[in-house]
């Protein structure tokens, strides 16, 4: 299922340099020939852990910067079984599945529905939603300290915590409660509006994001749904860390049945096809760039399965002539945050042509003081990009079509100085003066996933004109996650908050990226979420609305025939 490959991560980047030891090839080893890795994390099935002789390893962040190609050259002789078990750079071994364990993890998921679905909402939402933040709370550190591993900068990293602790808040699980099941009465009816489970949900989390993304996607469990979830095999670390010492222990405490809950460890194309083609699954949760998601939207919906798809963002930043200025660099700033490579960051801007000139200068003067680092710095807000052609293939094009660079626009060492093979590139930012022909620059139209922010400025006109351009401009974007606006005039707020139909979300005069409790985290339109793509709570897509009446002394005949002159259906003789 060659269509379905997903762009690879840090260390598949890396490891194309050494095509004598592809991705793909392991050299199984007989378990009393491998010593285990300092923690080791198995398939997890039906309730039980699945070792298998195949595995992948998990090398420090702090190692691969110091040395990348002498760490690789580790971990692959590790993993062909000749390295050494004992190089303190190991931090983990994870297992990697065959096809019989992946199709395993689907049955199990299907024996276990029934009865999970059928558990009350109490235990289902509450007492699993409470196990789980119990649980996050109690294991903070350990979390940050996996996703800083994983190359996330320290203050990033107590960021994603922070959302992960308030996606299962009590005001969520609430929120989550009222959504799913609601009441009315009406004379001798009791009717109830309630969204009843999918079924078998099947998780496959990107390579970028698989820790915070795969809590996400567990929260389809809520709505009682029974789970299986593919980790990345090129970062499963934190994936797996949370499924086991989070998620497993809160669902045993909830009393979910064994198979409620499957995870295995596996290269994608083969997993995706056997999702598409096994009955049992009903939905297909993808998170992963937008080309590769709108074709399996296409399969889903040819074999009747339901396709939840979290793709790619290109957020805009709408900046009005009366904005508080250095609040807005704040929030433009965030576009920087791990390098750009979170899917929710700011990627371009609109900016009114009076306060252009002011917000550059001052934007400029903040990227500046962006410097890169080790993870486990609390300073570092920028995280390594390992491949940047597309990167200085957007710059070649945006200085073609008359973009002006301003900032950045190079490679760099971790100390800062410019190199042209340092790990991390420099904050980047671009002025595009026009609305009108800005989308015809690549890094306005699409996502970039890089430190890079274009800066487009509005053409001079009258206020009505101007904000009917920004506007437009920003329900234009073919892609639509978030979109955030900066003005303080009521009545420039209300007409962006009356029209701007883009995106899952918008936020007005504050952070483009912070979390509120109840809002949605994920989701959007277009290619952001594909033809059925919206604000993204999982309990909800992953869940359908149903309509149930429960009366008590109607005569059929007279409730259908009474309807029209709104008599009572109540049998009169039960009085």
């Amino acid at each position: 299922m060659d269509d379905l490959q997903v762009e690879g991560s840090v260390t598949e980047a890396f490891c194309a340099d050494f095509p004598h030891h592809g991705n793909d090839e392991f050299i199984p080893v007989a378990p009393t020939e491998r010593k285990s890795a300092p923690h080791e994390y198995h398939s997890f099935v039906g309730g039980f852990d699945i070792p298998s002789d195949n595995g992948v390893y998990c090398m420090s962040a702090r190692a691969m910067l110091n040395d990348v190609f002498a760490t690789l050259r580790a971990k692959r002789a590790l993993e062909r079984g000749t390295g050494d078990p004992g190089n303190p750079n190991v931090l983990a071994r994870c297992s990697v599945a065959d096809g019989e364990t992946a199709r395993a993890a689907v049955k199990a998921a299907a024996g276990a529905f029934p009865q999970w679905a059928a558990a009350p909402a109490e235990r289902r939402i509450f007492a699993l939603g409470r196990a789980v933040r119990r649980r996050l709370e109690a294991h903070r550190s350990q979390i940050i300290e996996v996703l800083i591993q994983e190359q996330h900068p320290r203050v990033l990293a107590e960021w994603q915590f922070a959302g992960l602790l308030g996606g299962y808040s009590e005001e969520n699980l609430r929120f989550y409660a009222g959504q799913l099941h609601q009441e009315y009465s009406r004379g001798p009816r009791r009717m109830l509006v309630r969204r009843q489970p999918d079924g078998v949900v099947c998780a496959n989390p990107p390579q970028n994001a698989p820790l915070s993304s795969v809590l996400l996607a567990a929260t389809a469990m809520l709505a009682g749904n029974t789970l299986v979830v593919r980790v990345p095999r090129s970062a499963p670390l934190g994936a797996m860390y949370v499924l086991r010492e989070i998620l497993v222990p809160a669902l045993d405490e909830a009393g979910a049945p064994p198979g409620t809950l499957n995870f295995f460890c596996a290269a994608p194309q083969e997993v995706l096809e056997s999702w598409l083609n096994d009955p049992a699954v009903a939905d297909i949760f993808y998170i992963g760039p937008s080309d590769v998601g709108l074709r399996l939207e296409a399969k889903c919906i040819a074999r009747g399965k339901k396709p939840i798809l979290e793709l790619a963002g290109n957020d805009g930043v709408a900046v009005w002539r009366d904005a508080d200025v250095d609040r807005a660099v704040q929030a433009l700033t965030e576009c920087f945050f791990g390098s750009g490579q979170i899917c929710m960051v700011p990627n371009y801007a609109v900016v009114h042509p009076d306060i252009a000139d002011e917000l550059l200068e001052r934007l400029g003067e903040a990227v500046d003081a962006l410097r890169p680092g080790y993870p486990d710095d609390p300073e570092t807000l920028l995280s390594p990009v390992v491949r940047s052609e597309k990167f200085f293939a957007f710059l070649d094009q945006a200085t073609g079509a008359g973009a002006r660079v301003l900032r950045g626009g190079h490679r760099m060492e971790i100390d800062g100085t410019v190199s042209a093979n340092g790990p991390f590139l420099q904050p980047t930012v671009l002025r595009v003066d026009g609305l009108a022909g800005a989308r015809l620059v690549d890094a306005v139209r699409e996502e970039t996933f890089f430190p890079l922010l274009p800066v487009v400025v509005a053409e001079p006109g009258d206020d009505a004109l101007v904000l009917d351009r920004m506007v437009a401009f920003l329900n234009e974007n073919a892609y639509g996650l978030r979109n955030s606006v900066w003005a303080r005039e009521d009545r420039v707020v209300d007409r962006f908050v009356r029209d701007v139909r883009n995106g899952g979300l918008l936020k007005v005069n504050d952070s483009h990226v912070g979390f509120l409790p109840t809002l949605p985290t994920h989701g959007g339109t277009g290619l952001t979420g594909g033809v059925y793509g919206e604000a993204n709570y999982p309990p909800l897509r992953t869940s359908r609305l149903q309509g149930v009446s429960i009366a008590h002394g109607v005569q059929p005949r007279e409730a259908v025939f009474g309807s029209a002159t709104g008599t009572d259906h109540t049998d009169r003789s039960a009085s």
